[in-house]
């Protein structure tokens, strides 16, 4: 596992964001909307996008439309998001996703994860639960959501920890929370205007 997270926290160097992508049933169902997603996320891709998590839905055709990213954009960092049960898990490992990204702390679902060798990074937002992560050798962690988390938090007192920020962000926000010592940002809601990317993420892209 030390391996997987090193190899992550690598890619956080270089790489200072996610895209987080919450599909909506009709992208299942219409052809053409799907296709039109994939030509818009492929030219972000293009410009150098590199990391990307889905939403996860107990759904078997988000199964098949996150293989099909999976297929499209084989060199992308992809994972799942809002993992809440042991399935959201198993569905991932079917995939052969990268990471997934838990909402909130669940000890029993990180040490499930941990024993089928695959990266759960869980979302926090106060102190207990941060040191009981940490206690469990958790070393990515993301805070969520980043407005309201305790204020007992420092991520500076613990140093060995890559923290990611998410919650209400979008890439106006990314040199902010870098300053203030996070590795990366995960962008939600923000990153979409009007159905459409943000296009001030690929003038970020085409400037980094």
């Amino acid at each position: 596992m030390n391996i997987k997270e090193n190899s992550f926290s690598n890619l956080l160097l270089k790489d200072s964001f996610f895209l987080l992508l919450k599909p909506e049933e009709n992208i299942y169902l219409n052809t053409c909307i799907r296709n039109s997603f994939f030509e818009e996320l492929g030219s972000l891709v293009k410009l150098g996008l590199k990391n990307i998590e889905i939403s996860w839905s107990n759904n078997e055709k988000w199964l098949d439309f996150v293989s099909e990213i999976k297929l499209k954009f084989p060199r992308i960092n992809l994972g799942s998001a809002s993992i809440v049960n042991k399935q959201s898990i198993e569905d991932s490992l079917k995939i052969g996703l990268n990471f997934s990204m838990m909402k909130f702390w669940d000890k029993d679902l990180f040490n499930y994860s941990k024993s089928k060798n695959y990266l759960l990074i869980p979302g926090i937002k106060n102190l207990k639960d941060l040191e009981e992560a940490v206690n469990l050798n958790c070393n990515v962690i993301k805070i969520y959501p980043i407005k309201s988390k305790a204020s007992s938090i420092d991520i500076h007192n613990f140093k060995s920890i890559d923290f990611i920020a998410a919650g209400g962000l979008s890439i106006n926000d990314l040199k902010t929370y870098k300053s203030l010592g996070y590795k990366a940002i995960v962008i939600g809601d923000r990153g979409t205007i009007n159905k459409k990317f943000d296009p001030k993420i690929c003038e970020w892209l085409q400037n980094n």
